[in-house]
């Protein structure tokens, strides 16, 4: 910024209306993008996909609460892109998978009881060498 005898310059109109933060095209929406709106006119198709790169002319960018209730007119097709690098929902097999993995982790002492006492375990069974914290560091059988 340029000096004057009284100190930095500063603009007299202080400008907040630039964000940073890439907003909702919707009117009265001021909620932050997280989608991109494009029309196809030529196959009567509404794509909306994750957030693009940059705004375009021809593009509008949507908020999540007006990607989720998108409807496009009569006859047309709404194609919804997903983000891949969006982290997904975990589905009722995740969350079962996981509240099993918990309670088997609960139980280290039956395992140990279930295998014998014996230092290699059952048949195939791994052979636990270390732990750190709740993760165990385990060694094949056959080696």
């Amino acid at each position: 910024m340029a000096e004057s005898r009284r100190g930095p310059l500063k603009s007299a109109v202080p400008s907040n209306v630039v964000s940073p933060v890439r907003r909702c095209s919707r009117t009265a929406c001021g909620r932050p993008a997280v989608a991109t709106l494009t029309y196809v006119y030529a196959d009567s198709t509404a794509v909306l996909g994750p957030l693009a790169t940059y705004a375009e002319p021809h593009c509008y960018d949507l908020c999540a609460e007006h990607s989720e209730r998108l409807t496009a007119p009569r006859g047309w097709e709404v194609v919804r892109l997903s983000d891949a690098s969006a982290p997904s929902r975990p589905s009722g097999d995740d969350l079962e998978a996981l509240a099993n993995a918990v309670r088997e982790a609960a139980r280290p002492q039956e395992r140990k009881a279930q295998a014998g006492g014996k230092p290699g375990g059952r048949g195939g069974d791994p052979v636990e060498v270390g732990r750190r914290g709740h993760l165990r560091v385990l060694r094949s059988p056959d080696a």
